[in-house]
């Protein structure tokens, strides 16, 4: 009989509903490895589980090999054809095991035998958790179908063992595993992380990640707490809480901060959480203690839920929790927010960012594998210091520990000295004293030699634009629009959206507004439009891709922006072209709501400005063709980088590789603006290297002479840009194309100290 992958997806759906009838997660996993090997009809099936306290890989269940083996084999991760793909997060498929580098044989567990060889890590997101692995005697035996089966059994195994855990764990308490992050070394007074958002918080530690075992604490119960308000007065006082932080938010945040707080509402009012308080008090429970149970329960529900939108509301339950806990102690704490505090989470949605801006937290350290592109912006432009550090530890960390957070450079400081402080304090002055002698500069930008140069402002939210004006940015170059869709539960209208970009027009006073169409896909995804999954999002449906494949979305935007154009000077650019006809196809899609704006009597822009965000080399090869036809082109160079050098910009690992200064990046940049200057079309940059003051010559040389930047750079660009000669910048440029190797050009840019071969 054949193999039937088919019908092994199926099987292994179908045994969720054996948890309840396992007595452990390994009778549980050995029925899954029987099934696995009967329908792959291969030899061997083994289950390797992480084991959280040596990260270690652990033989969990076999079927096929030495059964001595199970719970005492044990491999590191990167050890071994398994511990390599746990910890390169890839499958390894390989028709002659002993050809690959990394086979190591064990004897004793009766392996000889065995030829061909597929192993699949088991994820949830990117965590590890383990791997599913085959094998069978026949060599090349395992084929790409066989794989893809495997990836998809592996994906809902990872699940399934979530769900069993929990399920066996609600019969016996005990089996419930320890919280593996462990306590926080004794003296711990520094810790490094990545920087997403620039900043310095300090304040008390409030923790917000939920472990295994996480639960809500409360004070001890005394005869003073006779003073506190009773239960239902807590209770109204939390709604009426979170509903002025939800009127405060979309005064603030009228683009993205609609019913942010919806779901603490449904939840405050739900019988099964303030209802079985209520019951618990009847039975003679202690408010706060009835309060702690039921929140305990639910957080423990929602965050190991099969559901990702239960999972995504653990963080809301939790506040909420804390909230009524405060509220009945009473006293003059009305807002119940954290302010004075340095908030720890993992796991953040970008309502969650909103949410903890909203009760003015004082920064954020994101605990985990790394927070998101989209996440780091949001954060930037609610001016909230944020950073992610790596080490789990920090959860256990006591509340109400102090923290100072330089989210400038990425570090934490636990407990901070007196002297730490001082110094920082100083730096907060200094920097508000630099804001201000920024604000006071002239409006425009000239180079030395007296060349008009124009900055930017890349904007996120409506918040945005105040920066921006005081910065004296001359225009937005880059509006994302995909935010308001991001952190809400469906699409914004045409209504909606209509309301949010003619009022950025309006307070741009009369500066020109460039919108660039939504960008979503890689990291940024939409929550109540699941995509399928793709192996890799950022080579995916996204960008202009996902608007023309659905143009029941893409119509609304298009609507809401020519509209807003009727009010004021704007310019709509579609990302991620990537040929000729991806923009003639956008563009007609505009004529077409043009057309049907004015048959219904609506006032809409009559010559729109339609141009092209470049950041795929496919687009740099046909430039001249794009240049006849657009408006304008703007250079997207964050995404143009990666695709350049194939360096996912996120990923530590090869995080050195992303160089922007590459003689590639560089020639390709050059290509872009000659073709741009060719056609006489407005040609502007923005992304990160538009910010740094050593490559704007460059970028002035090739004649780019705007730039799109976060307006908080604008100050140090524009005194960069003030003491440059354009004619060096040309001359420059002209040298800087011609370099063959990185280190000649970072020589060259002043990137490093020559004297000592350091980045400088």
């Amino acid at each position: 009989m054949g193999k039937n992958s088919v019908d092994l997806i199926c099987s292994v759906g179908e045994l969720t509903g054996i948890f309840e009838k396992s007595q452990s997660l390994h009778q549980f996993l050995q029925q899954v490895v029987s099934v696995v090997a009967w329908h792959m009809r291969a030899a061997v099936c083994s289950v390797y589980l992480i084991d959280r306290r040596t990260d270690e890989l652990v033989l969990t269940a076999n079927q096929g090999l030495d059964p001595s083996a199970v719970g005492h084999l044990r491999l590191k991760q990167g050890e071994g054809i398994v511990g390599t793909s746990v910890w390169d997060l890839r499958p390894i498929r390989e028709g002659h095991v002993r050809r690959n580098p990394h086979f190591r044989l064990i004897p004793t567990i009766g392996e000889e035998r065995y030829e061909s060889f597929l192993v699949v890590p088991i994820l949830r997101g990117s965590q590890r958790i383990g791997a599913l692995v085959v094998e069978d005697p026949q060599p090349d035996y395992f084929d790409a179908n066989d794989e893809k089966a495997l990836r998809a059994i592996a994906a809902q195994l990872a699940s399934a063992i979530e769900n069993a855990n929990l399920l066996l764990s609600l019969h016996d308490p005990a089996k419930v595993a320890p919280d593996a992050r462990g306590p926080m070394p004794a003296g711990q007074q520094f810790m490094r992380g990545i920087s997403c958002s620039s900043g310095i918080a300090y304040g008390l530690a409030v923790i917000l990640t939920v472990a295994p075992n996480e639960v809500l604490h409360h004070p001890p119960e005394t005869a003073a707490d006779g003073a506190a308000v009773d239960f239902q007065e807590a209770l109204k006082r939390t709604e009426q809480q979170i509903r002025q932080l939800q009127i405060d938010m979309e005064a603030k945040l009228a683009d993205v901060a609609a019913l942010i707080f919806s779901s603490h509402l449904l939840i405050l009012k739900d019988e099964q959480f303030s209802g079985a308080m209520q019951d618990s008090l009847a039975h003679g429970t202690p408010a706060a203690t009835a309060v702690e149970e039921v929140v305990d329960r639910f957080v423990h529900l929602f965050s190991t839920s099969s559901n990702p939108v239960l999972r995504q509301k653990t963080l809301d339950v939790m506040d909420l929790g804390r909230r009524l806990l405060r509220n009945l102690r009473g006293g003059a704490d009305e807002t119940a927010d954290y302010r004075g505090n340095v908030v720890i989470a993992s796991d953040l949605l970008p309502s969650d960012i909103l949410k903890l801006s909203a009760q003015q937290a004082e920064g954020l350290v994101v605990i985990g594998g790394g927070a998101t592109s989209h996440l780091s912006v949001l954060s930037r432009s609610l001016n909230l210091p944020m950073i992610v550090v790596g080490d789990e530890r920090l959860a256990s960390l006591p509340e109400q520990t102090p923290l100072l957070v330089d989210a400038d450079q990425g570090t934490v400081y636990i407990n901070p000295t007196e002297d730490i402080l001082a110094r920082y304090r100083d730096l907060k002055t200094a920097i508000a004293e630099a804001e201000q002698t920024a604000a006071d500069m002239s409006e425009e930008t000239h180079t030395l030699d007296g060349v008009r140069i124009k900055l930017m402002a890349n904007i996120n939210l409506i918040s945005d634009v105040p920066v921006a004006l005081r910065l004296k940015s001359e225009g937005v170059g880059l509006y994302r629009s995909e935010f308001p869709f991001i952190v809400r539960n469906d699409f914004p209208s045409e209504e909606e959206q209509y309301r949010i970009y003619s009022r950025i027009v309006r307070e741009m006073q009369g500066r020109e507004v460039t919108f660039r169409t939504l960008d979503i896909g890689g990291d940024k995804a939409l929550s109540y439009f699941p995509l399928v999954s793709e192996a890799n999002p950022f080579l995916g449906l996204r960008a202009i891709r996902f608007s023309l494949r659905y143009r029941q979305f893409f119509t609304p935007q298009l609507r809401a922006l020519l509209r807003a154009g009727a009010e004021g000077p704007t310019r709509i650019m579609f990302p991620m072209i990537s040929s000729l006809e991806d923009f003639l196809t956008a563009r007609d899609v505009v004529y077409e709501c043009m057309t049907a704006l004015s048959n219904e009597g609506l006032a809409c822009t009559q010559k729109p400005s339609l141009g092209i965000m470049v950041e795929l080399p496919a687009a740099v090869e046909v430039m001249e063709d794009l240049a006849k036809e657009v408006d304008f082109v703007s250079i997207g160079s964050n995404d143009l980088v990666q695709y350049v050098l194939a360096v996912d910009r996120t990923n530590e690992r090869v995080a050195d590789l992303y160089q922007p200064h590459h003689p590639a990046v560089l020639r390709v940049l050059h290509r872009v603006a000659l073709a741009a200057l060719r056609f006489e079309r407005p040609i502007s940059i923005c992304g990160e290297m538009a910010t740094n003051p050593k490559i704007v010559p460059f970028l002035l040389g090739i004649g780019v002479h705007t730039l799109s930047l976060d307006p908080r750079h604008i100050p140090a660009v524009r005194q960069a840009v003030s003491a440059i000669r354009l004619t060096d910048a040309e001359a420059l440029a002209a040298r800087a194309v011609r370099l063959s190797r990185v280190r000649d050009v970072e020589e060259l840019l002043g990137l490093v100290n020559t004297a000592s071969g350091e980045p400088a």
